[in-house]
């Protein structure tokens, strides 16, 4: 498959297939992707790869409270977690929304579900003054968690970021060994996917880039096809 190909066609799955994906097939995938950039080169990330369906199970309750409150979030049209515009619903209102499945259940369906993590003591987080979330610490290790679903997909597998998990880190990284100063970054389902993907819908290139000044002209469009 062209590489181009590969990037107009990686979406999120989250339905997968009874097939297995063999720790040989997982070991060729992690070959490819582990030749993603980090900062420095400090290679600061490390993977955890579950397959238990004990351990999977407890995942999926450490996931609910984040996935409660997005669902929740959404119903009443806000953007969920956003970190600029606060909720406006209660804790009650949150704690009695139930939980999507589709937010949950490729933890118990993938095939093998990777928690992606990052030594934060590896990378160089240059916006950690700034008042706002910091997000530069981020190209240390999501480049790598990409290049997993890229390679994946070259494969014909797929998967996709969930990061639910990650409001109750704390009781995640309890669960897997995780010791600090290790950041979770996401937890990716993985697996066949049910359904054949399809060329993916973007924004153009003119909605995308400007050229010199945010509020500057567009770039023009290589490709205006999708």
């Amino acid at each position: 498959m062209e590489l181009q190909e590969v990037l107009r066609t990686t979406a999120a799955v989250r339905e997968f297939t009874d097939d297995p994906l063999p720790d040989e097939v997982l070991a060729e995938i992690l070959e490819v992707a582990r030749f993603a950039p980090s900062g420095g080169n400090r290679q600061g990330a490390r993977i955890v790869v579950v397959r238990d369906r004990e351990t999977r199970e407890r995942l999926v309750e450490i996931t609910g409270p984040g996935a409660r409150r997005y669902a929740a979030q959404g119903a009443v049209r806000e953007g969920p977690w956003n970190p600029v515009v606060p909720t406006t619903l209660t804790a009650e209102q949150i704690a009695a929304t139930p939980v999507p499945p589709h937010l949950v259940e490729p933890i118990r369906t993938a095939a093998a579900v990777l928690v992606v993590c990052v030594d934060l003591s590896a990378v160089a987080a240059t916006d950690q003054l700034l008042d706002r979330v910091g997000i530069v610490a981020g190209a240390s290790v999501y480049p790598l968690a990409w290049n997993i679903l890229l390679a994946a997909r070259e494969r014909g597998y797929g998967g996709t970021f969930t990061t639910m998990a990650i409001a109750q880190e704390p009781a995640l990284k309890e669960l897997l060994g995780i010791p600090d100063p290790y950041a979770v970054a996401c937890v990716i389902p993985l697996g066949r996917p049910v359904k054949g993907v399809t060329r993916l819908k973007r924004r153009p290139v003119s909605e995308l880039a400007t050229l010199e000044r945010f509020d500057g002209p567009p770039l023009g469009d290589a490709d205006t096809e999708e």
